[in-house]
C-alpha cells in the first residue's frame, strides 16, 4: 500500500513540475473583488487543482454518505412495512384460531362443563365432566 501511494506522489509531482514547465506565461488572476498578483500559468493551474481537490474531496465523501444514509432509511422502511405486513397476518391467524370452535363445540355443539355431584362416592374429587346434548 505504501509503495503504490509513492508510485501516486511521485506521478503526481512529475505530472505538477512538467504542467509548470510547459505552460511558463505569465497571467493575472481577476477575483471580481479583489486582483491576484500575476504567476505563472502552471503554478496557478496546479494551485487549482489542489484546492479542487482539497475543497471536494470532503464535499464528495458528505454527499456519499447522505446519499448512503437515504439508501438505509429506504431499506429499512421497507422491511418495517413488510414486517407490518406480517404481523397483521399473524394477528389475523390469531384471531382465526381464538375464535374458532373447540373439539368439544365441535363434536358436541357446546362446551363441556364441570358439574359438582355429591352423591358420586366413588371418584376422587367428587367433580364429573358431563356432555350436553344439542337440543333439536
Amino acid at each position: 500500500m505504501r509503495i503504490l501511494l509513492l508510485v501516486l506522489l511521485f506521478l503526481s509531482f512529475a505530472y505538477s513540475l512538467g504542467l509548470v514547465l510547459a505552460n511558463n506565461t505569465e497571467v493575472g488572476v481577476n477575483l471580481l473583488f479583489s486582483q491576484a498578483p500575476t504567476m505563472n500559468l502552471g503554478l496557478l493551474l496546479i494551485l487549482c487543482l489542489i484546492l479542487g481537490i482539497i475543497i471536494g474531496m470532503p464535499l464528495a465523501l458528505l454527499m456519499f454518505r447522505v446519499l448512503q444514509n437515504k439508501w438505509e432509511i429506504s431499506r429499512l422502511q421497507k422491511l418495517n412495512a413488510n414486517l407490518q405486513e406480517q404481523v397483521t397476518q399473524a394477528n389475523i391467524v390469531i384471531d382465526r384460531q381464538a375464535n374458532a370452535p373447540s373439539v368439544e363445540e365441535a363434536v358436541y355443539g357446546t362446551t363441556a362443563t364441570n358439574v359438582q355431584d355429591g352423591s358420586v362416592s366413588d371418584v376422587d374429587d367428587g367433580a364429573m365432566l358431563t356432555k350436553q346434548k344439542r337440543d333439536y
